[in-house]
């Protein structure tokens, strides 16, 4: 029979963590050519998701812990940089300029601090564009792309790299100013009207055709929608930063995620987004939660929550937020639709997400579900390709990270570019 005890669990960990590291010692010889495709290799290189920035970030935080020599972290450090670094519309906390400032801050913390201040100019120009297009936008009551405020490229995500990098400056109190506004509704002249959040977007998901998105939506996920906003304001209530508004915009939202919390035998769940008909009607048209994950699904919801009631000091609330993680790691069926080892909506994201949440819960229920998706991840943390998706967020190293970090205990911050911590 397996052993299953904690100290068994983390040296499964820590052997699969350095398989996988060493899978990802060299950076592959990719000739770019005049590939310049979105998605092509040349750009994958700046992406902390899928590319280059992140596997950087990776060996760093394992050198700081005497496991492995500098030369990878500068060999796919200089990889990140190979090209000239976005800062333009694209750009975010999870590519470009700010992803790279985001690896080298982690990564090599005492070296190239003349690069990183360049990044952090690069940045802060980015974050004041990104500032005043947002002030515009809502002097016109227009609604907002989910991207001007999202975690992977919008100002959740710039402003968790200014808690990391600046967390007494300025630039992030704004962001945090801009934050409250967004929990305020706008008088838009569109079907939604004054009925919708502040945060309501008239994007279409992405690959969607479904009619039900017309009118716009609300995004509950993590990655693209209000719970990252939630997250950065309770991150930095906690650190003691807070503008005017704060505590007031922090209950907004765990309001409306209380609102749209359903119940269920194998207990609470979220929709992921919300369209006009379902706001309208006050109830999702699904019947149940979809895949669990950091990126959509409860892991990622409650922990938002959590964070948000610790900070207010909102103890029925975390209690709520805890039980539904318990409920969902104890629920077979959500789990079973969990294919992937990856970060972003696989094992290693809900295990690193679980790992937090127990570390701030009231009860030891979510520590023991934790043991239960950790095997999960073990047994199938292998099962990627390195060569074709490498980096943090989508690829190995993330799986990779997650599985060093439970094996050391240690973090080194990374789980910032999740806003879980």
């Amino acid at each position: 029979m397996r052993d299953t005890t904690a100290a068994a669990l983390r040296e499964r960990a820590a052997t699969i963590a350095a398989e996988l590291v060493d899978a990802l010692a060299v950076p592959p010889d990719v000739d770019y050519g005049d590939d310049v495709r979105p998605d092509s290799p040349r750009w994958r290189d700046q992406s902390l998701s899928k590319g280059a920035a992140g596997v950087a970030v990776l060996h760093g935080l394992r050198a700081q812990q005497g496991l492995g020599g500098t030369e990878s972290m500068h060999a796919w450090l200089a990889r990140a940089a190979r090209d000239d670094l976005s800062a333009g519309p694209g750009a975010g906390l999870w590519f470009g300029a700010p992803a790279v400032g985001f690896a080298l801050h982690l990564a090599a913390p005492d070296r190239y601090q003349g690069a990183l201040a360049r990044l952090d100019a690069a940045v802060a120009q980015l974050v004041h564009a990104r500032l005043t297009a947002a002030a515009e936008r809502i002097g016109a009551a227009r609604r907002p792309s989910q991207y001007e405020f999202d975690l992977t490229r919008g100002l959740a995500g710039l402003g968790a790299y200014l808690l990391r990098r600046d967390p007494g400056g300025e630039l992030l109190r704004r962001v945090l100013a801009y934050v409250v506004r967004l929990t305020r509704p706008i008088p838009a002249d569109d079907a939604a009207g004054s009925r919708a959040p502040g945060w309501w977007t008239a994007d279409i998901p992405a690959g969607s055709l479904d009619s039900a998105f017309a009118h716009g939506h609300a995004n509950l996920g993590m990655a693209h929608g209000i719970p990252a906003a939630l997250a950065l304001l309770a991150l930095a209530m906690r650190e003691g930063i807070t503008v005017d508004g704060h505590a007031d915009a922090i209950e907004t939202v765990s309001v409306h995620l209380d609102a749209w919390r359903q119940p269920s035998a194998a207990g609470p769940w979220w929709p992921e987004r919300i369209t006009l008909d379902e706001l309208e009607d006050g109830r999702p048209h699904r019947d149940g939660p979809a895949r669990p994950s950091w990126c959509y699904g409860t892991p990622g919801i409650a922990r938002a929550q959590q964070l948000a009631a610790l900070a207010l000091g909102d103890t029925a609330r975390q209690q709520a937020a805890e039980d539904a993680l318990v409920c969902c790691l104890a629920d077979p069926v959500q789990l079973a639709r969990v294919t992937d080892p990856a970060l972003c909506h696989g094992w290693a994201g809900i295990v690193t997400t679980v790992w937090h949440a127990a570390a701030d819960a009231t009860a030891p229920g979510i520590a023991h579900g934790l043991d239960r998706v950790l095997v999960r991840l073990l047994d199938d943390a292998r099962d990627t390709d390195p060569d074709q998706v490498p980096g943090l967020i989508e690829g190995s190293a993330g799986i990779a990270l997650a599985l060093h970090s439970i094996a050391t205990g240690t973090t080194g911050g990374w789980p910032t570019c999740l806003l879980i911590d």
